[in-house]
């Protein structure tokens, strides 16, 4: 036995045994997958970078602080513009747009500046465009107050109504109506001429109750190419003045014998013509009824 045992060992010591790394498995990335892991990362911190250096460049550049962006605070009832100015390059909607106290408010626009209001529904009832060459509105009904919330001016589809006491007009040409006017005063500024003219039509002027003209300084005149109505339809035309004086009257040429004081009288024709004849002891009127034909 112990020979059979020393046998066996001296062959065992024969047999080689196998190395411990040749059993040693590699674990890792390796050759062109690391390479392409290690780009990778390199980019992604390349972005990160830029990232982060255009971020702190728009903080700095639109002024982000703790109370707003810059010069435009925000505040619990809205958003106050300290100063500058503010470009908007689309719509803007606001419920309440004001100026500072000691400030004016001011649009600009390259183009033209609209205003718009809506219903419940988003459609446009009422619209204002301002452009550089007109200003057009549209709206159902246009109304202008002061400050102390009076009617200055009033339009719509029916009527137009001025609410001050007085009206104004500047314009060296004075004031032009397509149609009739309807005023319960006309008169002119102190020491100014009031002039109503109708260039290519007639000028009438009616009144339920009567027209009365006055002047207290100054003439009365009616010119006319054609000819001048004066009619009252249920009462009495009165001149009322130190003199009347009608000029460049006719004169009818019937003589009258006895007539040395060089007098005249004034007689009506049927027609309503007015001319002159040589005054005698009675009318000469009816005598020369023929320069009425």
């Amino acid at each position: 036995r112990q020979t059979q045992h020393t046998t066996t060992l001296m062959k065992m010591q024969h047999i080689r045994l196998p190395e411990p790394e040749q059993y040693v498995s590699a674990v890792g990335i390796y050759g062109w997958r690391k390479r392409c892991l290690y780009l990778f990362v390199l980019l992604l911190i390349i972005i990160l970078v830029v990232n982060l250096a255009l971020t702190v460049w728009i903080l700095r550049v639109m002024w982000f602080n703790t109370g707003g962006m810059g010069l435009l605070q925000v505040h619990p009832d809205g958003v106050k513009l300290e100063e500058g100015e503010s470009e908007f390059l689309s719509p803007v909607y606001a419920e309440e747009i004001h100026s500072r106290e000691d400030s004016s408010l001011r649009v600009h626009s390259w183009e033209n500046v609209s205003l718009n209001a809506r219903n419940e529904n988003g459609d446009v009832t009422d619209r204002t465009c301002v452009g550089p060459s007109q200003v057009q509105g549209h709206t159902r009904k246009l109304l202008l107050s002061s400050h102390r919330e009076d009617m200055l001016f009033q339009a719509d589809g029916e009527a137009t109504v001025i609410g001050p006491d007085k009206l104004r007009i500047t314009g060296p040409e004075g004031a032009l109506f397509q149609h009739s006017v309807e005023v319960p005063l006309l008169r002119a500024e102190l020491f100014k001429d009031l002039r109503l003219e109708s260039p290519t039509r007639s000028l009438g002027m009616n009144a339920p109750k009567g027209v009365h003209l006055k002047a207290l300084a100054g003439n009365i005149e009616v010119a006319s190419n054609m000819d001048v109505v004066l009619q009252s339809a249920a009462g009495l035309l009165v001149l009322d003045a130190e003199a009347v004086c009608m000029k460049n009257l006719p004169l009818s040429k019937a003589g009258v014998s006895g007539n040395a004081q060089g007098l005249f009288e004034v007689c009506v024709c049927p027609s309503g013509k007015l001319f002159l004849s040589k005054a005698g002891v009675t009318s000469t009127c009816s005598e020369n009824q023929a320069i009425c034909l």
